[in-house]
């Protein structure tokens, strides 16, 4: 299949927002000006990918974060100083793009700052026809996914439990990605 081809958000003058909606959130990896939380419209966090490179292989894979069309995602926005904005792009295509599972796309974002304002990120979006598109699975299924889910990344259920840690840290809760962390919690405790 061929590989969409990415947009260009890297010809430009001005700051570079970033939106963070999984590990992203507790490990950016690229150098920022500010983080702040943000809200995206029209998509949702979801365990919709099955991962081949990061957190699993072709053979046993692992499941991780996907934008997915529908609802809203609350994350993070990382500014991008204008100066790194073709380092960062480079940096999350090597990061998010492994696999072309994920469409680069700017989405609106409202920051949950004073003024509430409105800005256009950088995101990455669930490719819905790549054949690592998992779509909905049960409970049980992610489970069974995360649980057995070990990548160049480490392992998949770290993975979960850090996001569900960083969506705290930011005071909300995410209810499906809290009940599998608290059904990996069962298994072995959370802290190290």
């Amino acid at each position: 299949m061929p590989a969409e081809k990415p947009s260009r958000p890297v010809a430009s003058a001005e700051d570079l927002w970033v939106f963070g909606y999984g590990s992203l959130m507790w490990r950016p990896g690229f150098e920022f000006v500010e983080q702040m939380p943000a809200r995206l419209i029209g998509e949702h966090r979801a365990l919709c990918v099955y991962s081949f490179d990061h957190r699993g292989t072709p053979e046993k894979p692992g499941l991780v974060l996907g934008l997915d069309r529908g609802g809203a995602c609350r994350g993070i926005a990382f500014r991008v100083a204008a100066a790194r904005r073709g380092e960062v792009v480079d940096y999350l295509r090597g990061r998010e793009q492994t696999t072309h599972v994920y469409r680069e796309v700017t989405r609106s974002v409202w920051l949950e700052n004073d003024a509430r304002e409105r800005v256009a990120a950088l995101a990455y979006v669930v490719d819905r026809g790549h054949v690592q598109y998992a779509g909905r699975l049960s409970l049980q299924e992610q489970l069974r996914y995360v649980r057995q889910g070990h990548g160049r990344s480490g392992n998949n259920r770290d993975y979960v439990l850090e996001t569900v840690r960083s969506i705290e840290a930011q005071g909300f809760r995410d209810s499906q990605l809290h009940q599998l962390a608290l059904m990996l919690h069962d298994e072995k405790p959370l802290h190290r």
